[in-house]
């Protein structure tokens, strides 16, 4: 079941909701040649180019910190959603088995084929980006499939198919079950104050308009 952001809510002075979403469209589909779904909000569908590693941000955001090699990272809301090869969903639950999270409450999801998410601003967008709106931690490229995490080939060990040290889905996997289950356990210590750099102050710059940045 697809997951997506509100409409965000714009002032009477910022262009129609449609304006920015034409143009999203536009730009996923014809520079990066991603398949979008059509009517509004814009919808990129998953299990085509890549599928969709989607946990809490504040899990995420710890995971990002980590030496841990990802692709694009998109933030939505209270939800961060890395993507991976296509065909990755389907390899999910059997991984935390075999990484011994099996059962576990983890809040650690995957979307593939048939899957939409809202489509992220562009990078670099002229409009800028509605309040609300999706956004990229790190943006796409053209040709970034190639090198998105992914379970190495028969043979291969951990990296992209191209033999190179790179992404690696086991190892991200691995890390981001680690992250969610401390996330999970930081959650219920309500003594704990949160870090200047934690979920809170995560949610407090996106929602000011802050950028994100993330090495």
């Amino acid at each position: 079941m697809a997951l997506t952001v509100p409409p965000p809510r714009v002032s009477p002075e910022d262009p129609p909701a449609d304006a920015y979403q034409n143009a999203y469209a536009s730009w996923y589909g014809e520079v990066l040649g991603w398949p979008v779904a059509g009517g509004a909000p814009a919808r990129l569908v998953t299990g085509v180019r890549f599928d969709v590693l989607e946990l809490p941000a504040d899990a995420g955001e710890r995971l990002l910190r980590r030496p841990v090699a990802t692709g694009p990272v998109a933030l939505a809301g209270r939800r961060m959603r890395f993507l991976v090869a296509a065909g990755s969903a389907d390899e999910l639950e059997g991984l935390l088995d075999w990484l011994e999270w099996g059962g576990v409450a983890l809040d650690l999801t995957a979307l593939g084929a048939g899957g939409r998410i809202s489509a992220p601003v562009p990078p670099g967008h002229p409009q800028g980006s509605p309040r609300g709106a999706a956004v990229w931690l790190r943006p796409p490229e053209q040709g970034c499939e190639a090198l998105l995490p992914a379970l190495p080939g028969p043979g291969q060990g951990a990296g992209p198919r191209h033999g190179g040290a790179g992404p690696d889905l086991v190892r991200l996997v691995a890390a981001a079950a680690t992250e969610c289950h401390r996330a999970r356990l930081w959650r219920r210590t309500p003594l704990r104050a949160p870090s200047p750099a934690g979920p809170q102050a995560l949610g407090e710059r996106e929602a000011e308009g802050q950028p994100l940045a993330f090495s």
